[in-house]
């Protein structure tokens, strides 16, 4: 199955201690970022939470953002830290003493002092256990979601694919016509000036340059290149950097047919076939 990388899940848990909240965004990247918004009391989750969404997303932006609401009775009423605030006092005489016209502290000040006011945190080991449950879920809804992306991006490429096939199909039996009727244009301006085409050096000029217009090789691996993006997309798995690497070779082919182009019918063809090089590997950005 081909995966994006975009998806987005959240999922709410009710335990006895309160309600968790968790969030997953997931955006396209090169490799998997991961980016954790945890309370600073869950912190000492996020190496098993990093370890668990490294072991079932391979690439991708994700933000995993956990929220805690604890029950009125889960927490205890919050008190002063006595110790602390006698060496904030402490701190501050010391302070006067250097520093006379420094002001005072208020009480504002000291209520937002760090560990001024202290409480009964709920135990984070009784929470351990249903974060990685509300993990666990949330992390399945978000790899369906992206699955499901992936399904209608699969879709898209499919029928670019099936139009660049049809413009090659349709180029390859203009060649012979087209290389014939070039060769004709050129006989007809050799005679014009005066020249004989059956001089040796000319050619042998001719012959050089009537292979090097040759587009059937150019369209031959673009053929190839196409069935293999097409294997690709359809064996699926982490297949976004293998089909990047496609599109890369496929547009190096266009543009040589592009290069090599001495008729009207191949230089629109392969415009068109550039443009929906670039579409497909817009989308192919997305894919895991």
């Amino acid at each position: 199955m081909i995966t994006s990388m975009t998806g987005y899940a959240a999922i709410s848990k009710e335990i006895p201690q309160g309600s968790l909240a968790l969030e997953l965004r997931s955006v396209n990247n090169r490799y998997l970022d991961l980016l954790f918004r945890l309370p600073d009391e869950f912190r000492p989750l996020e190496p098993d939470m990093r370890e668990l969404l490294g072991a079932r997303l391979a690439r991708g932006k994700i933000d995993c953002r956990l929220t805690f609401t604890a029950y009125p009775g889960a927490i205890q009423r919050q008190r002063l830290n006595n110790e602390l605030l006698h060496e904030l006092r402490d701190l501050s005489h010391e302070i006067k003493s250097v520093f006379p016209n420094a002001g005072d502290l208020t009480l504002s000040d000291i209520l937002r002092w760090p560990g001024v006011l202290d409480s009964d945190r709920v135990s984070f080991s009784e929470l351990h256990a249903p974060c990685m449950e509300l993990l666990q879920a949330t992390l399945h809804e978000l790899i369906a979601t992206r699955e499901r992306e992936g399904d209608k991006l699969k879709l898209l490429l499919l029928e670019r694919l099936h139009r660049l096939r049809q413009l090659v199909l349709d180029l390859l039996p203009r060649l012979p016509a087209m290389l014939t009727g070039f060769q004709e244009r050129l006989l007809n301006r050799l005679q014009a000036a005066g020249l004989d085409e059956k001089d040796e050096r000319i050619r042998q000029e001719f012959t050089l340059f009537a292979n090097k217009i040759d587009v059937d090789e150019e369209l031959s691996r673009l053929q190839s290149h196409l069935d293999e993006v097409e294997r690709t997309l359809q064996k699926g798995g982490v297949a976004g950097k293998r089909l990047d690497f496609l599109m890369q070779e496929l547009n190096r082919e266009a543009n040589t047919l592009a290069s090599k182009s001495v008729d009207s019918e191949i230089t629109q063809a392969s415009v068109e076939i550039k443009v929906l090089i670039e579409q497909l590997r817009e989308q192919i950005q997305n894919i895991e």
